[in-house]
């Protein structure tokens, strides 16, 4: 059985999931995760600091199964058609959720600088991982913004067939 720190990680992944950030309590999360309120408060001093726990678990997540998904890639090319391949994975896993981030980032105010600085340097930490593949900062920055597009308009339209039209644009951006 999960620790109660986890069940509430797991449970609060579930519900901003399906109801959003602002939707979503911690009389809800708490019930949910089937822990006492006293439980939470042991873990979490308020929703904000659960949301910047819960991203900071979802980045490890997400970056330690984009590494593994493109580990088997061979050259920088092959790995960067990976991350584009490992889009359509978590799509298929996920059932086209999108960026957890993105999506929390439209339901907080800008002025919400604990949750807002982990959504950037989650995306700072994406843009790096192109960078170190290609070291050259125009083409990988092209390359996240095309990543980060094929995100958006995959949970848009429920469909991967964008981010299969882009990995043929980036084959011919990277040759």
């Amino acid at each position: 059985m999960n620790s109660p720190r986890d069940r509430i990680i797991e449970t609060t992944f579930d519900l901003f999931v399906k109801q959003g950030y602002n939707s979503t309590g911690i009389n809800q999360i708490i019930s949910d995760a089937g822990v006492a309120k006293a439980s939470f408060y042991l873990h979490f001093k308020s929703k904000e600091d659960l949301c910047v726990e819960f991203l900071k678990v979802r980045h490890q997540f997400w970056f330690s199964e984009l590494h593994h998904f493109s580990s088997q890639a061979k050259d920088h090319q092959s790995k960067i058609i990976s991350a584009f391949d490992f889009l359509i994975y978590m799509n298929q896993k996920e059932n086209f959720r999108g960026c957890s981030f993105l999506n929390i980032l439209s339901e907080i105010p800008m002025d919400n600088v604990k949750i807002l600085s982990v959504i950037q340097s989650h995306k700072a930490d994406l843009r790096n991982y192109f960078l170190e593949l290609l070291a050259d900062d125009v083409l990988s920055d092209h390359m996240y913004m095309l990543f980060e597009s094929s995100i958006i308009e995959s949970q848009l339209f429920k469909s991967n067939e964008l981010i299969e039209k882009t990995k043929r644009i980036v084959t011919n951006l990277i040759q």
